[in-house]
């Protein structure tokens, strides 16, 4: 069964875009991330063109991210205050990126763009991942402790100025690298489609050192605000959204996500650093190959910025 996405301009099996929403909204909840570092590159694969695969992608962080932020607000893991200095860097931050994203596809780089950045991003974090979660399931086999990070331990971060004091997360800590933070995340949100949370969450982990019990609700609850505010600009500015292609996916990935949730119950921490590591390095290694491969059509006429 097709149907037709009218920004996109082209038809699809309906059944491989629901698919493709529930395995991302499967692993969204199994692994605690957002879900737009996989479901971008994935329609780019199913031939989705990437401008729309990044603007229309953020839909699927935003659907995944609510309700895990909502259960996260009534436990009292959420830290309002610290989400709010995040997302007053993020907003900026994603309106910056937004340009550069225009300003990129009028030069018509914007593909290219995209593909590098992702291959370099999730080669290197699923490799640090990867070799962090292994030395962690090794010392768990021979039964040796693992190292802690306490929150109390300080480094140069936290001898900068312009200190806020976050009750919620028990820290004093300067608000330049929290805003700097949730710039950097708006700008990859707008550019890439993603909610940052893979990036996000280890640095407010290890470089903030914010207590890990408010740190995925915090996260989430900025990823909400900065990749919905990303999809209206890129709406009103680039008209890159397919709406079609996001309500399908919406849905779809928010039934996938309460099956992920059951089944990541089920698995020890490092198994599931590990799983999520050997995923987003096989997402980069699969995009570089299709940057280094020859293209069945070498050539391409363009009439009026419309390719034939």
């Amino acid at each position: 069964m097709t149907i037709y996405l009218p920004i996109a301009e082209l038809s699809v099996n309906i059944f491989i875009i629901l698919g493709m929403g529930a395995a991302v909204g499967f692993l969204s909840g199994m692994f605690g991330v957002g879900g737009g570092f996989l479901i971008t590159p994935l329609l780019i694969f199913y031939n989705i063109p990437p401008v729309v695969a990044v603007a229309t992608g953020a839909n699927q962080v935003v659907a995944s991210s609510v309700s895990g932020a909502i259960t996260h607000f009534r436990r009292g893991t959420l830290d309002m205050k610290l989400g709010t200095v995040l997302l007053a860097g993020g907003l900026v931050g994603a309106t910056v990126g937004v340009w550069i994203f225009s300003w990129l596809r009028s030069i018509g780089q914007l593909d290219l763009f995209i593909s590098l950045l992702y291959v370099i991003l999730l080669t290197t974090i699923g490799l640090l991942m990867l070799q962090e979660s292994l030395r962690a399931m090794r010392k768990a086999k021979l039964n040796q402790p693992l190292p802690l990070r306490r929150p109390g331990q300080h480094n140069w971060v936290h001898r900068l100025p312009l200190k806020m004091r976050f009750k919620k997360s028990k820290i004093y800590l300067s608000a330049i690298p929290v805003v700097t933070l949730g710039f950097l995340i708006g700008i990859l949100t707008s550019i890439m489609g993603v909610g940052g949370g893979f990036i996000m969450v280890p640095a407010m982990i290890y470089l903030l050192r914010i207590p890990t019990n408010v740190v995925v609700g915090t996260s989430l609850f900025q990823i909400i605000f900065v990749t919905a505010y990303t999809t209206m600009v890129q709406a009103a500015t680039n008209y890159s959204v397919d709406i079609v292609l996001a309500f399908i996916l919406m849905v779809a990935g928010v039934i996938g996500a309460q099956y992920g949730v059951r089944v990541g119950q089920k698995l020890r921490g490092e198994q599931l650093r590990a799983l999520l590591a050997l995923l987003v390095l096989a997402v980069g290694i699969r995009l570089a190959i299709g940057l280094f491969i020859r293209p069945q059509d070498l050539y391409s006429v363009a009439v009026g910025g419309i390719g034939y």
